[in-house]
């Protein structure tokens, strides 16, 4: 199994167009082409990682943040940066970054992960992006649309909402010629033929445009594949970022935030007073206070992120309850999600989970 392999698996999950502008994800370090012998994963990759791949004899490390976030103009061991690239490339440890990408997927991702913890329920994204949607039309015999319809939704198409294999088929009639050079077999050479057909309608995601394509023209008993695409102004309900849900019981906020701190296992929070009861909760991995005004305006009670500055805690007026959990504290969980994710497709190589804390904040309680 190659690093490639690893790669794509990832990528169909959380597919690195979906990362943002200032990110940098990917293959950071080592070459696609490269045999697997074992997987790390961490949330960070420092030299204590990489010192940890090496011991455990992993030469692949799957971490949520990326080392390298801007180009590196030098390599003489000045920072941890360098240091840790360097001892990379000196044992022949590859290092990937999943992080933004993996930020702004419903199934699967940091903040579903994160709302699984909390048990919230009835989740949906907090901050839907749009424009990300294609609706994709094609045409197949009557009697193959049953398998192209399966292949396209198992390659992710057809989702809209909380709905999945969404589709929609016309029935009607297609005509063609076979000119020289065609397949003799599905039709005569120079003859008009008309065969039934059925016209399949579906919604995909820009990103997985790509897959969906190359499952559909295999799927496809044509050798050339009719399709069109349109764009569509809806609103993908399955990427974006932050999350919001509802917990199974109300809560006081007293009792909220030692349900908070138990559930995410948790030294100190940091909050701003709220008097009513706690039900409905928005949440997001890391840095959120970019979706603040998404978790008021949803009118979500409590919002459980991390970063905010003195000042902006001043925003939560009396419309929510800002939780600031931690930067790592809200992310720890994301190890733990790419190890299932990891370990239930591969099972020719070893995947570990990293025992190295990388947070470099301390708390003296």
């Amino acid at each position: 199994m190659r690093i490639a392999d690893v790669i794509h698996h990832l990528e169909s999950i959380a597919p690195a167009s979906l990362q943002e502008s200032y990110d940098n994800s990917g293959l950071l370090v080592g070459e696609k082409s490269t045999e697997v012998s074992g997987v790390l994963v961490s949330l960070d990759c420092i030299e204590a990682t990489v010192n940890e791949a090496i011991q455990t004899k992993c030469n692949l490390i799957i971490a949520h943040h990326p080392i390298v976030f801007s180009g590196l103009k030098r390599f003489n061991n000045a920072n941890y940066v360098q240091r840790t690239v360097q001892l990379a490339i000196k044992n022949d440890i590859a290092i990937y970054a999943i992080h933004t990408n993996l930020d702004n997927v419903y199934v699967n991702g940091v903040n579903s992960k994160l709302a699984e913890k909390l048990g919230l329920q009835n989740t949906r994204i907090l901050s839907p992006k749009s424009g990300d949607l294609v609706k994709l039309v094609t045409y197949c015999p009557t009697a193959n649309q049953e398998q192209i319809k399966e292949a396209l939704f198992d390659a992710g198409a057809g989702h809209i909402g909380n709905y999945s294999e969404c589709s929609f088929a016309t029935a009607g009639s297609g005509t063609f010629r076979a000119e020289p050079g065609a397949n003799p077999v599905l039709g005569e050479i120079g003859k008009r033929h008309t065969e039934n057909e059925v016209k399949i309608e579906v919604i995909v995601g820009k990103p997985q445009m790509k897959s969906i394509l190359a499952a559909l023209h295999e799927a496809h008993p044509y050798e050339e594949v009719a399709y069109e695409m349109y764009p569509t102004l809806n609103t993908d309900t399955t990427i974006g970022s932050g999350m919001v849900g509802e917990l199974i019981k109300e809560m006081s906020p007293n009792d909220f935030l030692e349900y908070l701190k138990s559930s995410l296992e948790l030294k100190v929070i940091k909050y701003t007073s709220q008097t009513r009861p706690i039900k409905k909760v928005a949440v997001c991995g890391g840095s959120g206070q970019f979706l603040l005004a998404n978790a008021k305006s949803c009118k979500a009670d409590v919002y459980v992120t991390s970063d905010f500055k003195y000042h902006e805690f001043f925003d939560a007026e009396e419309d929510i309850m800002i939780c600031d959990i931690g930067h790592y504290e809200s992310e720890k969980y994301t190890i733990d999600l790419l190890f299932d994710i990891l370990r239930k497709k591969f099972s020719t190589f070893a995947v570990l989970k990293t025992e190295v804390n990388t947070n470099p904040v301390n708390y003296f309680i």
